[in-house]
């Protein structure tokens, strides 16, 4: 199963692409869509949108997993990355894929067993998981890798139960 893990943002979108089968998960590529810091919003969630195309394209996911929304302190912020996200969302739809959504501690809880896990131990395991030589750059990818394990032992856990 190919998972297309995503960790939005409007200023950097990781993507983090694995494919699992029988327990084991292997890196099939991973970065970040980037916009230009300056632009109009608007322009910014195009080049998200046709960005997204591309990987979609490219990689024909059977399943989306994004990190759901988190509000930190800045609400201005949190607005622009929950637009970036519905861009996301309509990218999905349009392919007919409906994203598997998790928050954070969800994904530190399926990978670590503890939700409050540091980004460190986080990005670690990933790059452990993986078999990856160095860490995943930039972290908005390490964070998108992890949220794809996340969905694949998810799935896995649910299939188990069927």
């Amino acid at each position: 199963m190919v998972i297309l893990g995503l960790d939005p943002g409007y200023g950097t979108t990781g993507y983090g692409v694995i494919d699992y089968a029988h327990g084991e998960a292997r890196a099939l590529a991973y970065g970040a869509v980037t916009t230009r810091p300056g632009r109009e919003l608007a322009l910014r969630l195009t080049e998200i949108y046709a960005d997204l195309q591309t990987l979609l394209d490219k990689f024909k996911p059977d399943a989306v997993a994004v990190e759901e929304l988190y509000f930190s302190k800045n609400i201005t912020t949190g607005i622009q990355v929950a637009q970036a996200r519905g861009v996301i969302l309509l990218a999905c739809a349009q392919r007919g894929l409906t994203p598997f959504e998790y928050s954070p501690s969800r994904v530190k809880l399926a990978l670590v067993g503890y939700g409050n896990a540091e980004k460190k131990q986080m990005m670690e395991l990933t790059r452990s998981m993986l078999h990856l030589a160095k860490l995943p750059r930039p972290d908005d990818a390490a964070d998108a890798l992890a949220i794809a394990l996340c969905h694949a032992h998810s799935s896995e856990s649910l299939l188990g139960r069927l």
